[in-house]
């Protein structure tokens, strides 16, 4: 513990990045590296290693910091989340931390309640407000429904403006490296409304495959889920999001991306085509 401290205390002006091996943490990282930012990578596995959890591990990884991009796994909306994040920044902001980029979630009243805190800290901050992750289909919870050919969730055929990880990324660096973005909330979308049956299409089309949405019994879903061993809180997200967030409350497109970059988020489509290149999509021989 000791080393570890004189090996951080040694640099200055670190720009932490919590969940940093995550779907939008890992790339906001490796862009900040490229910006010759000094990049801290935070997660339960590094060193020296931060959990949510833990707070004896919050203060090692804070020496030295300045500016810090917060996301919380498994999702703000989670019971305690608020308590937790209220008691980080304080920390953060005891420990000389300058500026907060918060990732959070659309149409989630415990995550807008996660916003408030940061805004309040008294310090420099940015809330990027996301909708679900283009990558979810790709890197998450739904990449073995795609291979398999049929996307089967509690959904109702209700549209979602579904956004590219990677301009979520870009938001966060620019909130990072630039003082233009204190102070603002970016609601951070895709260009256009899916529903997942067009979804199921449009990776259909860049697959070549079959692929289908099929709308399954929240009942269902939800003891699919138990008997699969997912971890209590993951069962209770899904759980949680399907039943409360995508009932319609934001089927609607917003302009965060444009305002921040000064340009268009990516297209589903693109991203699907990149994706089905790349080969992660195809059925195991």
């Amino acid at each position: 513990m000791k080393s570890e401290l004189n090996n951080i205390k040694s640099s200055a002006g670190i720009t932490l990045v919590l969940g940093g091996t995550g779907k939008t943490g890992g790339r906001v990282a490796e862009r900040l590296k490229v910006h010759g930012v000094a990049t801290r990578i935070a997660s339960r596995s590094g060193t020296p290693r931060f959990d949510w959890n833990d707070r004896s591990t919050w203060e090692v990884v804070l020496e030295g910091v300045t500016k810090v991009y917060i996301t919380y796994a498994p999702d703000l909306a989670i019971p305690g989340a608020r308590i937790t994040i209220q008691d980080f920044v304080e920390k953060a902001v005891m420990q000389g931390v300058q500026r907060l980029v918060l990732l959070s979630g659309r149409g989630e009243e415990e995550a807008q309640l996660c916003e408030r805190i940061v805004q309040d800290a008294g310090i420099e901050w940015t809330v990027v407000r996301a909708s679900w992750f283009n990558q979810n289909f790709s890197e998450g919870e739904f990449l073995g429904m795609v291979r398999d050919g049929a996307i089967s969730l509690p959904a109702a055929d209700i549209a979602e403006p579904f956004v590219d990880v990677n301009d979520i990324a870009d938001v966060a660096v620019a909130a990072l490296t630039q003082d233009s973005h204190n102070g603002e909330i970016y609601e951070v979308t895709g260009p256009r409304m899916l529903t997942f049956t067009e979804v199921a299409k449009e990776i259909a089309i860049a697959t070549g495959r079959e692929i289908e949405f099929i709308q399954v019994p929240k009942q269902a879903f939800a003891a699919g889920i138990a008997e699969s061993g997912a971890p209590e809180e993951i069962a209770w997200l899904l759980n949680y999001l399907f039943d409360t967030v995508l009932d319609g409350r934001n089927a609607y497109v917003c302009d965060g991306v444009h305002r921040a970059l000064g340009r268009e988020p990516i297209e589903f489509a693109e991203y699907a085509h990149r994706v089905a290149a790349s080969g992660l999509w195809k059925v195991a021989a």
